[in-house]
């Protein structure tokens, strides 16, 4: 029997947790330790077999693990840890900061090279999956416009953005479709939407006692690469109602793509691809630990250096064979 892809989990917040459920789903994966800045003896995690250990011991492990699944945010620790981390691991993380992913890819492609690592980067569903879908439809309908609506849903990174504001003690950001602006792409109106225009934002935010309250909504509003091309909603609320009613995680959204074919552009074609989700965190864990298996075997093959979904072949994804694939799924 073929022995199983070693992974660890770097980080146990929501994303970590979820990364753990998902390799149990997973025969051909094998977890082998989680890694926090916590004191490892104050996680609780779910397999009660795998060793937690601080984040300092993480290279003690070169050797016993394949992948690392790096669990952090994008706006603090993603950037530092992938590049210490690709040096020494193949790796898998989420960076969701679109605008400076051409800088991530960069500095964590230099690491991984230089220690002859694979390293996935800005694994998730977007960016991810609808970067995919909107490079598929693109070089499908070339003469056309593409339109990304996300939510209504929780942004992770969004939300963490948040909650490192000073005065910040629990936050949570809903990306709200603007929905005249969706009727107007499905109608094949070919509209030019700012950023403004497709989406708006929510926020709820428990404060800190005798924080000021009016500097942190403006800091949440001016927020560059996160609200500050958006309207945005800064509602303060009580702790308690925050539990009660913004304990979930949904969300989903559509990549649509609508242009015209023949040789007078006569017919209207449109490419839509959507996502409904009752746990973010869950599904992009899902998102991860495909990709970790697609890591490995590029590692494998002696393809080093950063990758993102678009240099990824998607039958690396799966646990079946060629042949299975061909068989069952083509």
């Amino acid at each position: 029997m073929t022995q199983p892809i070693r992974i660890g989990i770097v980080g146990y917040g929501n994303l970590g947790r979820g990364v753990e459920a998902a390799i149990a789903q997973n025969p051909d994966l094998e977890l082998v330790a989680i890694f926090t800045r916590r004191a490892p003896e104050s996680l609780q995690v779910h397999n009660k077999q795998v060793k937690v250990l601080h984040v300092d011991a993480a290279e003690q492990y070169r050797d016993k693990i394949d992948v690392m699944i790096l669990c952090g945010g994008s706006a603090s620790d993603l950037p530092v840890q992938s590049p210490r981390f690709a040096a020494h691991f193949n790796i898998v993380n989420s960076f969701d900061t679109h605008a400076k992913i051409p800088e991530h890819f960069q500095a964590v492609d230099e690491a991984a090279k230089a220690g002859g690592t694979t390293a996935a980067i800005s694994i998730g569903w977007d960016p991810g999956l609808f970067s995919l879908n909107r490079m598929l439809a693109e070089a499908v309908l070339p003469e056309g416009s593409e339109y990304t609506f996300w939510g209504r849903g929780v942004s992770q990174g969004h939300s963490e953005a948040v909650r490192r504001i000073k005065g910040v003690k629990y936050a949570v950001q809903y990306t709200i479709p603007v929905p005249e602006a969706i009727e107007r792409v499905r109608k094949g109106e070919n509209p030019q939407l700012t950023a403004r225009e497709k989406h708006r934002r929510e926020c709820y935010v428990v404060a800190e006692a005798g924080a000021d309250l009016e500097k942190i909504a403006e800091e949440i509003k001016t927020m560059p690469d996160y609200f500050a091309d958006y309207d945005t909603e800064v509602n303060f609320i009580s702790e308690e109602e925050f539990k009660q009613q913004h304990s979930q995680m949904p969300h989903g959204g559509f990549v649509i793509r609508s242009g015209r074919t023949g040789w007078q552009k006569e017919n209207q074609q449109m490419i839509e691809f959507s996502l409904k989700l009752e746990s973010n965190p869950e599904f992009t864990s899902s998102v991860l630990v495909a990709f970790a298996r697609a890591v490995y075997r590029l590692n494998r093959e002696g393809q080093i250096g950063a990758k993102t979904i678009f240099d990824i072949p998607l039958g690396y994804l799966s646990s079946r064979s060629a042949a299975e694939l061909r068989r069952d799924l083509l």
